[in-house]
């Protein structure tokens, strides 16, 4: 058996998939708040990815993403039984667990996988865990009855609450500080817009704001430099000094310029790619893969973040 064989998909809601890898060594030494860097294959790139669970005995590792671009798109096609070529992790520094007190969880997307290790070591650590998801429709919100087993209460946002409470994650932030709640630590994960939007909620109340940064990287080792972040005024590597940083220090014009700045190669790819394996496509089920609803979501979000 190929290590790095999938042994369970699922599709979560459109476009958004949950993959069981066989991994034992990453299973083994995974950490909440770590990540792995995938390659499907010969040509694909590498993609870092939130944990969103491990398993020790079984010797497995999953994961959630968002299909949007080629290689997303590559992985989406696989099957269970199929391997992927290349698995490194896990990968950076694993998030700093204590009893805080009163700890906000704020997800969304694909976010939704990582916050899942997260929320259960904090509650082992004694924290009175809220949560916070977001999604722009209840067909777009995944394994609330397992967010809300983990948690001590759990709010449903979606935009115009058509299912759940109004607003969005950085909204139920703002209004729950505005009353006078006092929150110790507050994490995210989601998209960079969502992410960016919540520190902004969050930092004229002083209250210190994780955010969980994966931007496009190669080696993962900090040695090309290109998941360079600004926090703070000073140069960091996402790979290697995060992927957790103080969302009050992070510079996010200088990372949204960096995440748009191959836009149209990520497009030109991804249609081409598209044209000469639809069939693929086909068999992985219209519900699983739907590459124009990634690509308008993906245009969406790339739109909102240009500060």
């Amino acid at each position: 058996m190929n290590m790095y064989q999938i042994v369970e998909k699922e599709v979560l809601v459109p476009n958004i998939i949950r993959l069981k890898i066989k991994a034992p060594k990453i299973a083994r030494a995974a950490r909440p708040g770590q990540f792995v860097i995938i390659r499907v294959d010969e040509t694909g790139e590498r993609m870092p990815m939130g944990l969103a669970g491990w398993d020790e005995e079984e010797g497995t590792i999953e994961i959630v993403f968002y299909v949007l671009g080629t290689s997303t798109m590559k992985l989406g096609t696989l099957r269970e039984g199929d391997s992927i070529m290349n698995l490194a992790g896990p990968l950076g520094k694993p998030t700093e667990i204590e009893n805080f007190g009163t700890v906000i969880c704020a997800c969304g997307c694909f976010g939704i996988g990582p916050t899942m290790p997260l929320l259960k070591a904090l509650k082992e650590a004694g924290n009175r865990v809220i949560t916070a998801v977001e999604g722009r429709s209840r067909e777009f919100i995944f394994w609330e009855d397992k967010l809300r087993a983990e948690s001590d209460e759990l709010y449903v946002l979606a935009g115009s609450g058509g299912c759940g409470e109004d607003g969005w994650t950085n909204d139920f932030i703002r209004r729950r500080l505005e009353g006078g709640e006092k929150v110790d630590r507050i994490f995210v994960h989601g998209c960079p817009f969502m992410m960016m939007e919540v520190s902004k909620a969050s930092e004229p109340y002083g209250v210190k704001t994780i955010v969980s940064l994966t931007p496009l990287m190669v080696d993962g080792t900090g040695m090309c430099g290109a998941c360079r972040v600004e926090v703070g005024g000073e140069t960091k590597f996402a790979c290697v000094d995060g992927p957790d940083f103080d969302g009050h220090q992070v510079n996010w014009e200088t990372l949204a310029l960096r995440l748009r700045q191959f836009i149209p190669e990520e497009d030109r790819s991804a249609m081409l790619w598209e044209r000469d394996n639809w069939h693929k496509l086909v068999e992985a089920a219209p519900q699983a893969l739907n590459p124009t609803l990634g690509r308008k979501e993906g245009e969406k979000k790339k739109a909102a973040f240009s500060i």
